[in-house]
């Protein structure tokens, strides 16, 4: 027998589901036993403290069954992101309901017992978070920061294309920048190898303690808003009618099948040519206006509540310590007539379990949302790329060029789970290279005569100039099981720095909430245009802030590279590349820069994380020096080297050891980091009380955090000392003393007390030279350009 899913008997299945997740949702909040109210609530069956959100959620559950629905309708692939992250019992209380999150928890069953533990669990200690977390069957997206919804749910759907990533939009978070640049999403959306992404803008009225803009905006102005930006929107304005509920039902059912059966037709007609031939499509946009905090109480001591911000946390004042208005609380719960929906075991009756979709078609069970189907990255082979290094420093070339002949590699190697991402900064971070294989993937109208590397499919999307989207666009790829980088100028990566933050939190909670959670692809972030490059953008484009914010994170999760030159660089994407459950940031230089390391050392530097280097060391083995130099970064290890050489010469009888670091954070104790350098390695690089001259490409502070709890405290740090402007290069390390001259000063002063008193007034007097030099000429000195490595 065939099933009528448009039958009014269907509906009122929906209608019954519906009705039991907004039961379990609101009972999350206030209840720890009794879940069913089956005998009468006392003191200890409630919260002391109710926490959580209402507003969003029955509108949200209305959402999800009739997506449901639709699944069975179509039989389509499908899952959800909660934007309205205030709202977490949605995805808990429908994944629940259809059995999911008790395939994945068996300790939650489906029965009387399991829905009081549901309850006592959600924002409780020890529980489950208020938003759809990672420990949230089905989600991808946490939803507590705003505004990345779209950009998440455009990578997930990336290289996907039988998925629909069901994206609802709460109006607050249709308020914010992100978001907006979020609706371009579109333009990269290839209908043939791409799946697809159905916006919902859940209109419903509120925030927190404000009316929503677009909310207020009528339908007319909302179609001319999307229609201007290629959208096309479809109005279910359940709002008017909601005392209604089968009316409501039938329209939103109505608006959906429209919506779904447009993507349909979209893809069929672009799957009927080549990806390369298709066109940008106008994709559609679901406005659905449903009242905040629907179902619920309408009103408490004469204020309205449901229909705006105040029906957006714990709508009203029960608990454990005030049970004054329990009437209130019982009456709400019960209007949805939970002996309708669940058996005398506590379990959602069989009629209503049957319509939600089965197997992986439940939207919480659905394998893209749990790290896809994980395909490894074929990562090339780095070496074939690097430079035979016979001579250190002979070689001149561009790290970021070579970066880019490498990539092509990758995106040769790796056809459809390979993807590039930034800010319209590929060719200026000069990663052009890859272009020999790949263009930009862009569906806009395109000018021929003026356009570059731009066709309707390409394996790098940077046509945006929006941080968010690009970073948004690689978690989403990333954490359905893809691979790739997002390449920005360095001081730019703060503008992200919360959504990185935000991946990390997912992260570690998948490994410490979860057993189930898959490992996910490594986030790469590469920084580049660096803030010792920034010589012609000046001090508003120079912040290397980024790795002491991420260096402050659980140390299992993150990585932070510098490498010196284009062999470390092409063997720290390889490891980064492979890595799991990792972010990376990578700091690279895109100017050109002499080569000092082979490809052996390099693979010994990414793999230890640091070395020793000989040829530029005075002393060898456990021989004691009189002071060490050490470089984590590009201009870092130049300067120290070119600092060391101008010392040697010097006094060529000073014992000098010479470090190069790759891995910053390898450096930490094994208290702090658990890959940290015993006391014992560690002295026996750094000492235990010579003079350590550190050039570093971030702030200071960080290096000291690391030697404070190392034996020895006889450290100098050279990094960045926040003196920035439009200058010379070379100018820009002399901004912050990270210049050789200063170095090769500190290491005499330091080592040799007095006796360098005739050294150190010559390297002071020959910065003032170089001073006067670069403001008469407008170029570094002759000393600088000219200076080539000589073995010591």
């Amino acid at each position: 027998m065939t099933t009528s899913f448009d039958s009014q008997d269907y509906l009122n299945k929906v209608d019954a589901w519906w009705r039991a997740a907004n039961y379990i949702s609101a009972a999350q909040m206030y209840l720890k036993d009794n879940p069913l109210l089956r005998r009468d609530v006392v003191e200890s069956d409630l919260k002391a403290h109710p926490i959580g959100h209402w507003g969003t959620v029955p509108g949200q559950n209305f959402i999800y069954a009739h997506l449901n629905r639709a699944i069975n309708k179509y039989d389509a692939d499908m899952f959800y992101i909660e934007g309205p992250g205030h709202g977490g019992q949605v995805m808990v209380s429908n994944s629940y309901l259809d059995g999911s999150y008790t395939e994945l928890n068996p300790n939650i069953p489906q029965n009387e017992e399991g829905f009081k533990e549901l309850c006592k669990i959600f924002s409780f200690p020890g529980g489950i978070a208020s938003h759809a977390a990672p420990e949230t069957p089905g989600s991808i997206h946490e939803g507590g920061e705003l505004g990345y919804a779209l950009s998440h749910a455009t990578g997930a759907i990336l290289d996907n294309p039988d998925v629909i990533a069901a994206t609802v939009i709460g109006d607050g978070e249709a308020e914010t920048g992100p978001l907006m640049a979020g609706w371009m999403s579109n333009t990269f959306i290839n209908p043939v190898n791409d799946g697809a992404v159905l916006p919902i803008l859940y209109l419903n009225g509120g925030k927190i303690h404000n009316p929503t803009i677009l909310e207020r905006k009528t339908d007319a102005e909302l179609e001319q808003f999307f229609s201007g930006l290629s959208w096309q929107p479809i109005f279910a304005d359940v709002t008017a009618i909601s005392d209604d509920f089968e009316a409501s039902h039938a329209l939103f059912a109505e608006k959906l099948d429209q919506a779904i059966e447009t993507i349909k037709a979209i893809q069929a007609e672009g799957r009927q040519g080549s990806a390369e031939e298709a066109t940008m499509p106008t994709w559609p946009v679901l406005v659905a206006r449903i009242p905040k905090g629907w179902t619920g109480p309408e009103s408490w001591e004469g204020t309205p509540i449901a229909g705006g911000w105040r029906a957006h946390q714990v709508p009203i004042p029960v608990d454990a310590h005030h049970m004054e208005h329990l009437d209130a609380l019982l009456d709400w719960l019960k209007a949805y007539r939970p002996e309708e929906l669940f058996d005398e075991n506590g379990k959602i009756r069989d009629e209503i379990a049957a319509i939600a979709p089965k197997g992986e078609r439940r939207m919480a069970m659905n394998p893209v949302t749990n790290a896809g189907v994980v395909k490894p990255m074929d990562t090339a082979d780095w070496r074939k790329r690097g430079f035979d290094i016979e001579t250190p420093g002979a070689i001149m070339a561009q790290d970021m060029i070579e970066l880019g002949k490498y990539a092509a590699d990758l995106v040769e190697a790796n056809p459809d789970n390979f993807r590039i991402f930034g800010p319209d900064e590929t060719k200026s971070n000069r990663l052009q290279e890859v272009f020999t294989k790949t263009n930009r993937q862009w569906m806009g109208r395109r000018d021929a005569s003026y356009d570059e590397w731009i066709s309707p499919v390409g394996r790098v999307i940077d046509s945006q100039l929006s941080e968010h989207q690009a970073e948004g666009f690689l978690e989403g790829y990333v954490l359905t099981g893809r691979h790739g980088f997002f390449a920005s100028y360095e001081s730019f990566l703060r503008v992200v720095d919360s959504m990185i933050t935000q991946h990390f939190k997912w992260l570690r909670k998948s490994k410490t909430h979860t057993t189930w959670r898959k490992n996910y692809p490594a986030l790469n972030l590469i920084a580049t245009s660096t803030v010792f490059q920034q010589d012609h953008n000046g001090y508003t484009h120079q912040d290397p802030g980024l790795l002491t914010h991420l260096a402050e994170k659980t140390p299992e999760f993150i990585r932070e590279y510098l490498p010196a030159d284009t062999n470390s660089l092409l063997a720290v994407m390889d490891k980064a590349f492979k890595a799991e459950d990792k972010i990376n940031l990578i700091v690279a230089s895109k100017h050109p820069r002499p080569q000092f390391f082979s490809k052996d050392e390099a693979a010994e530097l990414v793999e230890k994380g640091y070395k020793v280097i000989d040829w530029a060391s005075t002393v060898s083995g456990d021989e004691e020096p009189d002071v060490v130099f050490a470089a984590a970064g590009t201009e870092p290890n130049l300067e120290a080297l070119a600092g060391i050489s101008i010392l040697h010469k010097a006094f060529p009888e000073l014992k000098i050891r010479f470090v190069n670091v790759v891995d910053i954070l390898k450096l930490r104790h094994p208290d702090i980091d658990p890959r940290g350098l015993s006391d014992e390695a560690f002295d026996q690089v750094f000492t235990t009380d010579k003079p350590v001259i550190f050039a570093f490409h971030g702030y200071e502070g960080m290096i000291r955090d690391i030697f404070f709890k190392r034996h020895n405290h006889n450290l100098r740090v050279h990094g960045y000392r926040e003196n920035g402007d439009i200058t010379t290069p070379f100018d820009m390390r002399v901004m912050s003393e990270l210049d050789r001259f200063h170095l090769a000063q500190d290491a005499a002063e330091a080592s040799l007390g007095d006796k360098a008193k005739d050294f150190s007034d010559k390297m002071s007097e020959t910065v003032d030279f170089h001073k006067a030099y670069i403001r008469e000429h407008g170029d570094d000195i002759p000393e600088v350009h000219e200076w080539k490595w000589e073995n010591l």
